[in-house]
Formats: structure tokens, sequence, C-alpha cells
């Protein structure tokens, strides 16, 4: 069997991978919680940084077919982006949003606010998103928001089905080690 060296992709790939974990882990060292009271907030966050990537593709088709429509532009109705199945984001449930907040500002109910209007106005995610960020200070969050935000907007699906894999793997590593 001959060996094939990885691509650029897959190593950049496990390298943001590290990078976003070792973030995630100084981020439970300085909450103080356990695996699985960090986790869900932690994999929302990636979560909210990968909808609103295809949110903004998305966007920028429809800015680009309104110019051209006598209908006018369809940019701020949800429907248009549900038909192609994307979620949408209101403006203060984006991540852009969430990641120039201040510090002073409390970021926690922000974020909770954010998930809200996501479930809100994709009712196919009522109740699922975690509201639970008013448990972390702004600075940790800020923090963490920062580190998500290294997610490249160029990034492809499957790696961030790679991320979101290699986070499950190694929130569920972490909880066996630890008792949970």
């Amino acid at each position: 069997m001959q060996w094939i060296a990885p691509s650029e992709k897959d190593v950049a790939s496990a390298s943001l991978e590290k990078r976003l974990w070792d973030a995630a882990d100084q981020f439970r060292a300085n909450s103080g919680l356990k695996a699985q009271e960090y986790s869900g907030p932690i994999l929302g966050l990636i979560f909210l940084r990968f909808a609103e990537v295809r949110f903004a593709i998305q966007r920028s088709k429809l800015e680009v077919a309104g110019a051209s429509s006598r209908r006018g532009s369809r940019v701020d109705e949800a429907a248009a982006y549900h038909a192609e199945g994307i979620l949408y984001l209101a403006p203060e449930a984006r991540f852009d949003y969430l990641l120039t907040l201040p510090e002073v500002a409390d970021i926690g109910a922000k974020v909770n606010t954010a998930m809200r209007e996501i479930e809100k106005h994709n009712p196919q995610l009522a109740g699922v998103l975690p509201k639970t960020y008013n448990l972390f200070t702004s600075t940790l969050l800020k923090e963490l928001l920062k580190k998500v935000s290294e997610i490249p907007a160029s990034v492809d699906y499957d790696a961030f089905g790679r991320i979101y894999e290699y986070f499950l793997g190694e929130f569920a590593r972490t909880e066996g080690q630890k008792g949970g």
C-alpha cells in the first residue's frame, strides 16, 4: 500500500481544529465548568459561524438578483433563505454582530438573544440551540468569539463538519477522562 501525503487543505484543517480546541480547553479552564456544561455553548458558536457563512453567500446572491429584478431585493425575507435550505439570520443573530460587541456589553445575554432569534426565524430549530451563554463572562465569550471567527469564510462545508466532529470526539474523550 502506498502512502499518500495529506493535502495542504487537510493539514490546514487539522491545524485549525487543534487551535480551536486549544481555545475551547482554555475556555473550560477559565469557566470552571464540566465538559457537558460548556460543550453545547461552544458547539453553538461553531454552528452559528457556519450558518453565517452560508447566510452571507445566499445574501450576496439575493443582492445580485434583487438589483436586476422588478420585485426588488429579497435579502431581508426569511423565505428567500429557507427556499435554498439556508437559515435566516436576523441582524442581531449574526456572528459578525456578536464579534463586534464591546467587552463591556453583556455578551452572554446578546448571544442568548441571537440563539432565540435564530429559533424564531427558523422554527425547525425551536428549543434546540443553547441559551446558557449568560453563565460565562463577557471577556471569556469575546475571546471564544474571536477564536471561532478564525474559521475562514472560505472553508467548505465538509471542513465545518470535520471541525464539529472533532469537537464532539474531544468533548466525549474529555468527559470520559474526567468523569463528566
